[in-house]
């Protein structure tokens, strides 16, 4: 699940989650980071866990907090003003009292070596945004287990310690007989060499000291021998992702022990797997590392059934875009049902290929609808371009609205200025008898309710006086002609060039002055500078001459 999440929690606020201070059984979390927003979904995301949160909005907060009262855990975001994460973390872990305290970074960054500086200045984990709510809460749930397991090892070793003393037995004076060292020898290799799992053993700068028979057959090698012959540089050879190998040691330094370390390796036949790893550190008497030693498994299988649920929901999403607008459609990934709201500022429009009912019946099917098909994508792309909304096509007719579902104040003008495109657009095309395409178009402006509407097929769609009239402004227009109302030149003729049609009586609407747009005006350069990124300015003062076009 990833953000944005919408549990009530997320509505008590930022200033609910900076407050709050009871401790649960589940434990006691400080959320730092100075996005509002990002601290109101986490922290309503481990309240809904049973977790008790407190939050921070900048770096000099969170140290007061920690130092007052020690959170068991603390979520860190990197990119902060003032005082960034990597450096709260340094503080926190210099002094005694919050050294301890677990640090999860999360952040936007996805470079490697953000993730090795997070790991160098004493930080868990790091997160990488955007944040997946299972992600997080597995995370926490990882660390703090790790936590108190190391308190319950303190106090088990404490206990143990009583007993050593008490008993006045020194285990340091315990040695193995040469006896027992060569029989436990001999069974750790049986272990090893009959293993179903890969077993090996391997230095810090990344040979092999020793591997089982298990993990040569998986990365395909026929002997152990070969293997460790073939593979000299674990972090170069074996690994797909360059810097793996470096976050793996960034982990061997932080914990000493890595489990379920995930990881794209080549076998010997330059194919690629899914290895999981469960590692640990081995040292001397003295505490001197010696080598890394640990088990290897194959998780291909799982890895590609993830990766194609991952494939299935992004087409599922990327089709859902396709038929919806981006905000709507995030509305409805949300759980909302029912989605409907009032505009009133938008621009509609309807055009309408002429006579193409009668065209339909000299081609093929196939080729009238690849036909069709070319010229409404090339529609697409305009409505694209100038931020407008496609809305439906309907046999021939395709209808756009500008100013919706975010309002627009130069609504009517990226409408005026996708319709003359249109026309440019359409006569790229020619009709099966040789002709060019013509087309019909009409536009009014005004107020309109838009919402969703079906359970299995939806459709976003408009609905007032202001589409009929619009679809009234293309049925009874003419053929290479863009029919506006008084309303909408209203709002076009200090950028365009427009003239009279005049009164014509409209089906359901009477007498109605309208106007046909021709085309747009020249840009001054003084006021070239004045036009938002992105705007074609070419919608220009209305024509004084007015007249007829025949």
């Amino acid at each position: 699940m990833a953000l944005p999440y919408s549990p009530q929690g997320v509505r008590q606020g930022a200033d609910q989650a900076m407050n709050e201070s009871t401790t649960t059984a589940k434990g006691n979390i400080l959320i730092v980071d100075d996005t509002p927003q990002t601290l109101q979904w986490i922290a309503a995301l481990l309240r809904d866990h049973g977790y008790a949160v407190r939050g921070a909005l900048n770096g000099l907060m969170a140290l007061k907090s920690a130092k007052m009262d020690p959170p068991e855990l603390i979520l860190l975001d990197v990119n902060m003003a003032h005082i960034d994460g990597y450096e709260v973390c340094k503080r926190l872990k210099a002094d005694p009292e919050t050294a301890d305290i677990p640090v999860i970074f999360i952040s936007s960054l996805t470079e490697v070596l953000s993730k090795v500086h997070a790991f160098e200045v004493g930080g868990a984990d790091y997160i990488t945004k955007p944040l997946q709510a299972e992600e997080v809460v597995a995370r926490i749930e990882h660390q703090l287990t790790i936590r108190r397991l190391q308190a319950s090892l303190q106090r088990q070793n404490a206990q143990l310690q009583r007993e050593i003393q008490e008993r006045e037995r020194a285990l340091q004076e315990l040695q193995r007989t040469e006896a027992a060292l060569r029989l436990a020898e001999e069974k750790y290799r049986s272990i090893v060499e009959n293993a179903v799992e890969g077993i090996c053993q391997v230095t810090p700068t990344g040979q092999y000291l020793s591997v089982n028979p298990a993990l040569a057959q998986l990365l395909g090698y026929d002997s152990p021998a070969t293997l460790m012959a073939n593979v000299t540089n674990v972090g170069k050879q074996l690994y797909v992702e360059p810097y793996r190998w470096a976050e793996f040691l960034a982990y061997m330094r932080r914990y000493r022990e890595v489990t379920s370390f995930e990881s794209e390796v080549y076998r010997a036949d330059g194919s690629r797997l899914w290895i999981s790893e469960n590692v640990r550190a081995v040292t001397d008497a003295q505490g001197q590392l010696l080598y890394y030693e640990g088990t290897v498994r194959d998780v291909t299988d799982r890895r590609q059934t993830e990766e194609e649920l991952r494939q299935q929901r992004l087409r599922s999403e990327y089709l859902l875009l396709n038929v919806l607008p981006q905000p709507i459609a995030e509305r409805l990934k949300q759980g909302q049902h029912t989605i409907a709201e009032s505009f009133t500022e938008v621009t509609v429009l309807f055009a309408d290929i002429v006579d193409f009912s009668k065209l339909a019946t000299q081609v093929s099917p196939t080729a009238l609808v690849e036909q069709l098909n070319q010229i409404f994508s090339g529609f697409d792309r305009l409505a694209e371009r100038h931020g407008l909304e496609k809305i439906k096509t309907i046999g021939d007719a395709y209808m756009v609205v500008g100013g919706l579902p975010k309002p627009n104040p130069q609504h009517a003008q990226a409408v005026a200025a996708m319709a003359l495109e249109m026309r440019q657009e359409i006569s790229h095309f020619q009709r099966a008898d040789g002709q060019p395409y013509r087309l019909r178009i009409g536009i009014h402006s005004g107020p309109v309710v838009a919402g969703v509407i079906g359970q299995k097929k939806f459709i976003y769609d408009l609905w007032g006086e202001t589409v009929n009239i619009a679809s009234r402004m293309e049925s009874h227009g003419l053929p290479d002609h863009i029919q506006v109302t008084a309303a909408t030149y209203g709002r076009l003729h200090s950028f365009y060039n427009l003239v009279e049609r005049g009164s014509i009586s409209v089906k359901g609407m009477g007498e109605m002055v309208t106007y046909w747009l021709l085309s747009a005006k020249p840009i001054l350069a003084d006021e070239a500078a004045d036009l938002p990124i992105g705007e074609g300015r070419g919608e220009g003062v209305a024509n004084e001459n007015r007249g007829t076009i025949p």
